[in-house]
């Protein structure tokens, strides 16, 4: 299945179930390398209409940071880190942690 063919089924997937979270953050994922503007779109709706939906920081964050919004990446990275600590989730709290370091780490932030 090519990109353009996953882009179209994901967007069929988004008009039938707009509530789902997943449906439009797998949209997003293949919109990162070939159009990062839409990308960055969806990764907005998600962040305000499904802000507890944990999969979307860790890419959410990567995306801004690449396109140079280095203070917006640094709030999601620490949002993430918040949110995965409040579901208890240890891994992804850790991904993040590790991730969010090494960002700090390359662009000389505190």
């Amino acid at each position: 299945m090519s990109n353009l063919d996953r882009i179209q089924l994901l967007r069929q997937f988004t008009e039938e179930e707009p509530e789902n979270p997943f449906n439009w953050y797998a949209l997003a994922i293949e919109f990162r390398e070939t159009d990062p503007e839409e990308a960055y779109s969806l990764f907005e709706k998600l962040l305000s209409e499904h802000p507890t939906y944990l999969p979307t920081y860790f890419p959410a964050a990567h995306l801004y940071a690449e396109i140079g919004d280095l203070e917006q990446s640094k709030t999601i990275f620490e949002k993430g880190i918040a949110l995965a600590r409040e579901q208890k989730n240890l891994k992804t709290q850790q991904e993040l942690q590790n991730a969010y370091q090494n960002f700090l780490f390359e662009n000389d932030m505190d």
